[in-house]
């Protein structure tokens, strides 16, 4: 990042009241978007090539058959918790890697010892390790948490969100992430991605050697039919729809999680107005698609296109924020004696 945007950026978080608009992006930094995101389908498609090779080599050398009970619920852990896991575990260097995130090791100027400070005090208060501080080069608001320990983790905010934020809002999307890591949503995520890989691994095979039975008989071989691989093919992609509903069900309440976190560590009126200043661009992300549910600002979408967004409606994570604060203000006070 050169000079002049560390300026900028300076200027923005100078005090509670500096704000810059979002600019419309410049052609060549849309085609440097267009070329990083290329750069990330790319990484991600080989990276998951090379987890079936390696999985399918550990199968072969362990003699794993997948046509017995057994062999196919080893086989469905493998694949359904492998690459969940490997992913987990090499989350935070392929999130510096895509969004050229650059780490703030010692902080050179007056933007970057505030980011570092805020984190820091924010993680003692959670009662997590010192995450690492990175600046990445995004035109929307937009901010990450990743890490597969909460002791080790990675908070990244976008040049984007220092233009556009007061330094009020800046510290509550700071501590929206920082919850993220204190409820170690990210290894929870990669959890229940490996379980719902595992399930939908094993019920298309098991269905679909019950239909390939019915359509072509019992083989004395114990082979399958065409029929076999069209119905798997078939129920992987749809069981793969519920299960993503699932997840995304999950990564959706734990967004209102931290929210309410990202209240508790820097102020709910903070954290109402950080949510609010996120308006602006919400919805808009150019983060690569492994960390994209860990950023505050997600996908947009009405009628059952909403079931598979990672992020609740933005207004419904005000309304959230305020109903609880009405609770806290109104509800009974259990064990008072007035």
């Amino acid at each position: 990042m050169g000079r002049a945007a560390r300026r900028e950026d300076a200027a923005a978080l100078e005090s509670p009241s500096g704000r810059h608009s979002l600019a419309t992006p410049h052609p060549l930094r849309r085609i440097g978007i267009q070329t990083a995101m290329f750069k990330r389908t790319v990484l991600f498609l080989a990276t998951n090539l090379a987890v079936l090779l390696l999985f399918g080599l550990v199968m072969s050398i362990f003699g794993i058959d997948p046509r017995t009970g057994s062999g196919l619920l080893v086989m469905a852990a493998i694949f359904g918790f492998g690459g969940s896991l490997i992913s987990l575990l090499s989350s935070k260097w392929i999130a510096k890697m895509t969004t050229r995130a650059q780490v703030v090791e010692n902080p050179r100027n007056e933007i970057e010892r505030w980011l570092v400070a805020t984190v820091r005090r924010q993680a003692e208060a959670a009662g997590i390790g010192m995450p690492e501080v990175a600046i990445y080069d995004a035109p929307e608001i937009n901010a990450f948490a990743t890490g597969a320990n909460r002791n080790n983790a990675l908070v990244a905010v976008s040049t984007g969100l220092l233009r556009a934020m007061t330094r009020d809002e800046a510290e509550a999307v700071l501590a929206h992430e920082v919850s993220h890591v204190a409820n170690g949503d990210m290894v929870t995520m990669a959890l229940l991605q490996g379980v719902l890989n595992t399930f939908v691994i094993v019920l298309a095979r098991v269905v679909g050697r019950a239909i390939d039975g019915a359509l072509g008989g019992d083989r004395d071989d114990g082979s399958v039919g065409i029929g076999y691989y069209v119905t798997v093919f078939a129920l992987e992609i749809v069981f793969g729809l519920f299960a993503s509903v699932i997840a995304m069900a999950f990564s959706r309440h734990r967004e209102f999680r931290a929210d309410a976190g990202g209240a508790n560590l820097a102020g709910r009126a903070k954290m109402i107005a950080a949510l609010e200043r996120l308006s602006t661009t919400y919805g808009a992300s150019t983060l690569p698609k492994q960390v994209q549910a860990f950023g505050i600002s997600g996908g947009v979408a009405s009628g059952l296109r909403h079931l598979f967004t990672s992020h609740p409606p933005l207004e419904a994570r005000i309304a959230a924020l305020r109903n609880a604060a009405r609770d806290a203000e109104y509800g009974p006070k259990v064990g008072v004696v007035s």
